[in-house]
């Protein structure tokens, strides 16, 4: 009986593995909006780039924000094509981890402020006030849900570099990748998708 199940069990685990590209696709398409915000936001606003680099204290940070931005721009191309996606990944990683250490560590774990967070308490105080002052402006902001603080934790840039690091070790998967595609083309091993 147990036998039964656990080959079971076993069988259904390797019909799934036939979708793995599904999850690697999701992963890449969940990325590409958030590599291109960033890429769009130091390409179009390379001085605040750079003034961010200088204020972070960072050696040569007219150098350090091109890099940045050269690598979330070409990384934004490649996970949407699935092309080169783990050598790809390398830099990406590193930016994130960059990223965490050097702006959103400081803010802690939490991407959204919590309810104990002076930030929620400010955000409260005025939706309570527009409430009382202002209610047709309240209920056109309140409509679609409950405005929220952010609060530049770790949280968001942690979930990136989990999934980055999976796309560095499955890559960008079957079917769905320039690179499954190239390595079928010339005739080259696949390891894992």
């Amino acid at each position: 009986m147990i036998n039964s199940i656990i080959d079971g069990y076993d069988n259904f685990i390797v019909k799934c593995k036939k979708w793995d590209f599904v999850v690697l696709l999701g992963i890449r398409l969940f990325l590409i909006p958030v590599i291109y915000v960033g890429a769009h936001s130091k390409v179009t606003g390379f001085d605040g780039a750079v003034q961010l680099m200088v204020e972070l204290g960072l050696p040569f940070p007219t150098f350090m924000a091109f890099a940045a931005a050269a690598t979330e721009v070409i990384g934004c191309i490649c996970i949407a094509l699935g092309l080169f996606t783990r050598i790809i990944s390398i830099p990406m990683i590193f930016l994130m981890s960059a990223a965490s250490l050097t702006v959103h560590w400081k803010h802690g774990w939490d991407a959204i402020a919590t309810g104990s967070m002076e930030s929620t308490w400010r955000l409260n105080g005025f939706i309570e006030w527009l409430s009382a002052n202002y209610p047709g402006r309240y209920n056109y902001i309140t409509e679609l849900g409950d405005p929220v603080m952010l609060n530049n934790g770790m949280e968001f840039a942690t979930t990136y570099f989990v999934m980055l690091a999976v796309l560095f070790i499955y890559g960008g998967g079957r079917y769905v990748s320039m690179d499954y595609w190239l390595k079928k083309k010339f005739n080259r091993k696949e390891i894992n998708g």
